[in-house]
Parts: C-alpha cells; structure tokens; sequence
C-alpha cells in the first residue's frame, strides 16, 4: 500500500490491517468504524496525521506503535479506552487531548514519545496504566485529576523535561508534595520527576521510598530523608548523576 487510503463501509478495523505499510502517508476513517484492532497501523513510520471518527469507542493495544511521522491525533469523546501500548514510540506527537470519555489509559500508551510536550488528562479517567508516559523526555506538566484511583509503575519515569507533577487536591488515592508523586496519606513517596531541580526533602510521615522513587533526577542534587523512613525501594536513586548529599 502506497500513500493515501480511503475506507468506505466498513465497521471495524481489524488486528494488524495496515502493519508495517510504511509508504501509507495518511488514511481516512469513515464514520461507520466503531473499533481500530490491535496493531492496526503499527509501524507505518510515513503516515503524519489520523482523524478518528465519533463512531469509534475503542482503540486497541499497539494501534499506532511506531507511527514515528505521526505528529497530530484527534481522538474523539466516543473513545472509552485507549489501549495498551497504542501510541508509543510515536516520537513526533508534540500534543495529546485525551476526550473526556475515557477512563483508562493503557500501560505504556504513550511511552517514548520523545516530542510530546504536553498531555490533558480528564477527570473521567480512573486508571493510568504502569509506565504510560515513561521516557517522554520533553513532557512539560502533568495533573493528575481528582477521580484518577489507580497509577501504575513508572508511569511518568524518566520524564526529565517534567519538573512537578500536580495531583487535583479533591484526589481520595494520590497527593503531591514538592513536586512529587505520593499516595494520598503521603506514606509512601512514588515518584520525584526526573526534571526536578535542587534539594528535595520528604515529608515526615513518609515511610516508604517506592522503587525507582528518584530515578534518573540529573538535577537533584541533595536528599533529606525523615526519621519515619523504614524502607528504600530498589533502583531509587539510580543515575541520580548530579546527588552530592543524602541525610
């Protein structure tokens, strides 16, 4: 398949349609599609922009992996899910509106979008899957919203563009401190972005430091630790390159 492709008729989009067409420059999806399978447009490192029609609810596991040229995605409010996997490694997609429709976000769905500057999550989303926005090196912010009850490992590690992330204060399961990620009676701390910058100090009460708590924060450069601390999780202070002193 070379360059452009118009659908008609159809309703769904199977598993692996379009994998590996690395020609298919751009595709257009009708509004009787209600599903994009998975690994539907998986490797097709040509194809710039997709508009998902309303009638579409679900986009499947690896749908747009490696869609490398991809820069701009609309994703309608019909969609209720987006899918494990589904765009990552799209490193040219700069910016991402998830649709208010959606209450989960698959693990690693956005990983490795090198380009993405910044997201919206929307309240509706109850569930960000493990690692869904590792290595996005140039996200900005994040805010996790209020009804957000479960974030999965290393969500949002190794984002070293990410300063702080901010947890909406009406939030029942998550809280921020500083800049960092901790649970909501900020007894464990869970994440310190990797764009921090400075001494960090965490909060007395906190008793656990979860694995990979501090990894890679080039910019910290000094640790207070409270009496209250019983445990230090693996990796939590590795490639801490610029860490002169921990108390």
């Amino acid at each position: 398949i070379t360059e452009a492709v118009v659908l008609e008729g159809v309703t769904g989009i199977g598993g692996f349609a379009f994998r590996d067409c690395s020609s298919l420059t751009s595709v257009t999806i009708p509004d009787s599609v209600t599903s994009i399978g998975a690994y539907a447009f998986s490797n097709c490192s040509a194809l710039t922009g997709v508009t998902i029609p309303d009638s579409v609810t679900s986009i499947g596991r690896y749908a747009f992996e490696s869609c490398s040229g991809l820069t701009g995605v609309t994703i309608p409010d019909s969609v209720t899910s987006i899918g494990d996997y589904a765009f990552r490694y799209c490193s040219s997609l700069a910016s991402v509106t998830i649709p208010s429709g959606v209450t989960s976000i698959g693990n690693s769905a956005f990983s490795a979008c090198s380009s993405l500057a910044s997201v919206t999550i929307p309240d509706n989303v109850t569930s960000i899957g493990e690692g869904a926005f590792r290595n996005c090196s140039s996200l900005t912010g994040v805010t996790i919203p209020s009804g957000v009850t479960s974030i999965g490992e290393y969500a949002f590690q190794n984002c070293s563009s990410l300063p702080n992330i901010t947890v909406e204060p009406g939030n029942s399961n998550y809280s921020s401190s500083n800049g960092a990620l901790l649970d909501r009676e900020q007894t464990k701390l869970i994440c310190c972005p990797a764009g921090y910058i400075g001494t960090y100090t965490i909060p007395n009460g906190v008793t656990s430091i979860e694995n990979s708590a501090f990894y890679r924060c080039s910019g910290l450069t000094g640790v207070t630790i409270p009496d209250s601390v019983t445990s230090i999780g693996n990796d939590a202070f590795q490639s801490c390159s610029r860490l002169t002193g921990v108390t």
